[in-house]
């Protein structure tokens, strides 16, 4: 049996609920529930039970200390023109949020689990865009490209698992590591 995991940062409740907030009601961008908006450190499409059980003994090994870090400036990810996948950033290099990343694919890499070989770019998906033009969202972005939505305290990162269901996917706290 495998199953679906991923490392993340999760937001303060005020920061993901004011991100909701800017919800324009575009027809063909549906906004994540707030309680669902995070940062993605990785992603494992399947992983065996005890694979599992091996990568939260890795994770729960990474030690860090707390750290800042922003919530600012929308953009899209698209896909042959049209927006997929509407996010906020984390303003610019941030060298504890890097570090951080790095350790979370080194235990991965110690648990024979694949890693993303490409540049990470960090954000938090704020939104998915299904049949919707780049001209569509052009207003909303320009209005909002600069949008900061606040600073906040990293204190500690989480494993979930996931479950696709037909509306939408189910995430499941398994491990939390907390900062120094």
């Amino acid at each position: 049996m495998t199953r679906r995991l991923f490392v993340a940062i999760d937001l303060p409740r005020e920061i993901s609920e004011a991100l909701a907030a800017l919800d324009p009601n575009i027809r063909g961008l549906k906004f994540s529930p707030p309680e669902q908006i995070h940062l993605t450190l990785a992603f494992f499409a399947r992983v065996e039970l005890t694979t599992s059980d091996l990568l939260k003994e890795k994770l729960a090994a990474i030690s860090f200390r707390t750290f800042f870090l922003p919530v600012s400036g929308l953009g899209t990810f698209t896909r042959g023109g049209e927006p997929q996948v509407l996010w906020i950033g984390t303003g610019k290099a941030h060298p504890h949020l890097f570090q951080l990343h790095k350790r979370v694919n080194e235990a991965a890499l110690a648990c024979n689990l694949p890693i993303v070989e490409r540049a990470w770019k960090p954000h938090f998906t704020i939104a998915r865009a299904r049949g919707l033009s780049g001209a569509a969202m052009k207003p909303f972005l320009q209005r909002y490209r600069e949008f900061e939505a606040g600073m906040f305290r990293v204190e500690a990162f989480h494993l979930y698992s996931s479950k696709l269901t037909p509306g939408g996917a189910i995430h499941q706290r398994e491990l939390t590591v907390n900062a120094l």
